[in-house]
């Protein structure tokens, strides 16, 4: 996993609920850029999408970071941290 992946699984873990565009928004990237690193995460089983019905939007997606995605932010977290201890 790469640090752009592991920023997306990051603000989707804050907030599963957020669209690409408002992804794109706070991560300062292109939105095909998210849609490319959010599709990634889908394929490595990291996440995954739900549709449910908004008042704003007819049909929107909620990411759920499932126990793999969760168990490879912790990984990358905890190794994040040792470099800085180091």
């Amino acid at each position: 996993m790469d640090e752009s992946q592991f920023k997306t699984l990051r603000e989707l873990a804050k907030d599963g609920t957020l669209s690409q565009r408002d992804l794109a928004r706070r991560m300062g990237m292109s939105l095909g850029r998210v849609n490319y690193l959010v599709n990634a995460l889908l394929k490595k089983g990291y996440i995954k999408a739900q549709r449910f019905k908004n008042a704003k939007h007819k049909i929107a997606y909620m990411y759920i970071l499932t126990p793999r995605g969760v168990s490879e932010k912790i990984t990358h977290t905890y190794a994040f941290l040792q470099r800085k201890l180091d």
